[in-house]
């Protein structure tokens, strides 16, 4: 899990995020609030927006998901942000784990 699975999973959010996103991103960072070491993502048909760990990148459960939404939406999805295409309940259960397994 180490340093350099936590760079493939950065190089792949950096992949599915397209310059015009970045922007996007940045200028709605003065609404929306990510803490440091944090970031946005967007789950569920609802696109109900979560605040998690950047630390959670490392884990192959969530890059897993990332592989899933890079196959789902390709490199420039027209929603601004990184969204993970599971359902909220199934996401809840998920980041608790690794929640409670990096405790």
């Amino acid at each position: 899990m180490g340093l350099r699975s936590l760079a493939q999973a950065k190089q792949k959010l950096q992949r599915t995020l397209s310059p015009r996103i970045n922007r996007a991103v940045v200028s709605r960072a003065s609404t929306d609030h990510v803490p440091k070491g944090h970031f946005a993502v967007y789950v569920g048909k609802s696109n109900k927006r979560f605040v998690i760990p950047i630390t959670y990148l490392s884990h192959p459960m969530f890059q897993e998901l990332l592989h899933w939404a890079e196959e789902e939406f390709g490199f420039d999805h027209p929603m601004g942000g990184l969204t993970i295409p599971c359902s909220e309940d199934y996401f809840v259960s998920l980041t608790s784990m690794l929640s409670s397994s990096s405790s």
